[in-house]
């Protein structure tokens, strides 16, 4: 199990989840933050800071954001596991993700 990012966090990208994660698994794509699911040690230090409430342990996610648990894993299928978001390239935003419209976060 891990945590995960969910749409509120599109375009809003705070990075209060970046600072606070004490193993740097949240990684920054363009419109959203992912959490890299194997490195994360579910220790819940994002989810308190999250200032848009975008950030739900895997089993408590709302129904209509579940699929943001397969679109955390998937945007590392070519990246794998970095081994640390703070040297880190942006990544790419998953193709859902880029597919939104901008100011749908939330929605």
């Amino acid at each position: 199990m891990a945590y995960v990012v969910a749409q509120p966090c599109v375009d809003v990208l705070d990075r209060s989840c970046v600072d606070a994660c004490p193993v740097d698994c949240i990684y920054p794509g363009e419109r959203m933050a992912y959490i890299q699911p194997d490195e994360c040690v579910d220790c819940g230090a994002c989810e308190q800071v999250c200032p848009v409430g975008a950030i739900y342990y895997e089993e408590d996610i709302p129904e209509e954001w579940s699929g943001f648990t397969r679109i955390n894993a998937e945007v590392f299928t070519d990246v794998g596991s970095p081994g640390g978001a703070s040297d880190a390239d942006v990544l790419t935003d998953h193709e859902l993700v880029s597919a939104l419209p901008t100011g749908e976060a939330g929605a």
